[in-house]
């Protein structure tokens, strides 16, 4: 990407943070009854530290458009307790709930309740079943997103050899889908490339760090870590490192800050991810527009404040295509 796209990105982001002055009482979003808005959003865990930079968005947004914001989700990835922040979010009679799903069926039910309510609710991150939200605020499409890290990944195995993936965990239904499509990509364009193994690692790095070290003791043929959960990328690198395997690369999904000493030492070539903290901002952004019926179904387009106009393809708000961080840019980069 060429260095005035590479601004374009960075100004972006640090307009952002320029944004986060006091609110104008005055300007509150308001239901057409003519209570503040009250957004409900919740993470896939609240520690992680992918979550913490979208937050920083999501209060951003809330700021911006004086909207009570709660944020609130399991301190790890857990499912059962998505479901119990939901259900008390329902009976608090919040406005919309936007959540970032750790298991498709599971949290369904309790959405599709929220929506009988009269609570209207959107996903990000990651999806529900389509009937049990109204919008879902897509990062970038599956597609894009496997396509990407297969391409990156072929790239560093100069087109043929072994690798494997660690995800957060075999239930997430978008790290599922990125890989239906990272498999797609490889099947159609690197068949000399093939997938040793895939292992979870319960979207913590320490964990990441043990399935990686387990992976090269058993698999040495494997030249490729793809981690495709932020935690995962630096627990892999720091594996490899400590390894001392030259021959080894790791590239994923991750934040910058987490993994630039492992692209200065040439561990990892690419990290792939979006803004995250125009991801929060979006999702919140949306949240109001879906509240106020500004978002609804048929629109082609929508603005998401500071991020402009933004294509809506059938229920997903796009935020954009994947952005590719290395060595010549990563840098410019701090969150």
């Amino acid at each position: 990407m060429k260095a005035t796209a590479h601004l374009l990105i960075l100004s972006l982001f640090l307009l952002g943070l320029a944004g986060c002055g006091k609110p104008d009482r005055g300007s509150e979003a308001k239901t057409a009854g003519g209570k503040q808005i009250t957004v409900a959003v919740m993470p896939k865990s609240k520690g992680n530290a992918y979550f913490i930079s979208c937050k920083k968005g999501a209060d951003e947004a809330a700021r911006e458009l004086n909207v009570k914001l709660l944020w609130d989700g399991p301190t790890d990835p857990d499912p059962a307790r998505q479901n119990e922040i939901v259900e008390t979010w329902i009976t608090r009679g919040v406005d919309v709930i936007a959540a970032a799903v750790e298991n498709r069926e599971g949290i369904s039910t309790a959405l599709r309740k929220a929506r009988e309510k009269g609570i209207k609710v959107i996903t990000w991150d990651s999806d529900a079943q389509p009937d049990a939200r109204d919008f879902l605020i897509n990062q970038a499409t599956p597609e894009g997103i496997g396509f990407t890290l297969m391409d990156e990944a072929a790239s560093v195995l100069g087109g043929k050899g072994q690798f494997a993936i660690i995800t957060a965990s075999l239930t997430a239904a978008n790290m599922n889908e990125w890989q239906k499509y990272i498999e797609q990509r490889r099947a159609e364009k690197y068949p000399d490339i093939k997938m040793a193994v895939l292992r979870p690692c319960d979207d913590l790095k320490d964990k990441a760090f043990s399935e990686a070290t387990a992976i090269l003791n058993a698999n040495p043929e494997v030249k490729l870590l793809m981690a495709i959960c932020s935690p995962a990328v630096p627990g892999a690198s720091e594996a490899v490192k400590q390894s001392g395997r030259k021959d080894v690369k790791v590239v994923g999904l991750g934040l910058p800050n987490d993994n630039k000493r492992y692209v200065r030492d040439g561990i990892t070539p690419s990290v792939i991810l979006w803004n995250t903290e125009n991801l929060g901002y979006l999702t919140v952004q949306a949240a109001v527009a879906v509240a106020k019926g500004e978002l609804k179904p048929g629109v082609t387009n929508f603005k998401g404040g500071r991020l402009g106009q933004l294509e809506v393809k059938g229920d997903n708000v796009l935020l954009g295509k994947p952005f590719i961080f290395n060595k010549d840019n990563i840098e410019q980069f701090n969150f």
